[in-house]
């Protein structure tokens, strides 16, 4: 048997195999926005609170007041900001490496599983097409076989095979609407955070003032 006929008879075994992948992908397509849904669901510390009293318990000296108004760590601005706050005696450079490692591992955090979104949204529909491409080959071999059932034949097995494309842009259209959702939720998480460790920042000072000062 040559390659030939190796790969014709692989095809021949049809798209049902590509359908149940379909209904996996999906699956876990289904999994991971539910899974993102609600990691990205929490609202964070409010703006107008950090730029009012938390900035001016900053500028106060008064880190510990400062870290009571930021609350329970839930939320990545406020984990960025306790971890600047951690450093905050250090000195600037301090806390800025301090908050953007924290920022980096929120980052990871934020990001997490969206590349399997994104990969079914860009591959699922080729899947699909996969399938139905096995199916009209089948569909031919199927009326090369019985050659006395006309087009019939073929058409019934072209119209099942298109399935395989339907269910691939079934599984791809969600995963690319919710893939660029959540990026811009994370966009907007990653601002938020960004804006928290500026004013942290702005708050400790210049580190060249402080050592002028202190001369």
């Amino acid at each position: 048997m040559n390659l030939t006929e190796r790969l014709l008879s692989f095809t021949l075994v049809g798209a049902e195999w590509v359908l149940w992948l379909l209904i996996i992908l999906s699956v876990a397509s289904v999994a991971v926005m539910v899974e993102r849904a609600f990691a990205l669901a929490n609202r964070g510390p409010d703006m107008a609170v950090l730029t009012g009293a938390f900035a001016d318990n900053l500028a106060a000296g008064k880190v510990a007041e400062a870290k009571a108004l930021l609350g329970t760590p839930r939320a990545p601005e406020v984990r960025v900001a306790m971890a600047g706050l951690a450093s905050y005696e250090r000195g600037r450079i301090a806390v800025a490496e301090a908050m953007a490692s924290a920022k980096s591992r929120e980052r990871l955090d934020l990001e997490r599983n969206l590349g399997v979104l994104g990969t079914l949204g860009n591959n699922a529909p080729f899947v699909g097409l996969f399938g139905t491409v096995l199916g009209i080959i089948k569909a031919f071999a199927d009326l090369a076989k019985n050659s006395t059932g006309g087009a019939g034949v073929v058409m019934a097995g072209i119209s099942e095979s298109l399935v395989a494309t339907a269910v691939g842009l079934l599984v791809a259209i969600p995963a690319v609407v919710a893939f660029n959702v959540f990026q811009g939720k994370v966009r907007r998480r990653l601002a938020r955070i960004d804006a928290v460790a500026h004013l942290i920042l702005s708050a400790r000072g210049d580190e060249g003032a402080e050592a002028s000062a202190a001369k």
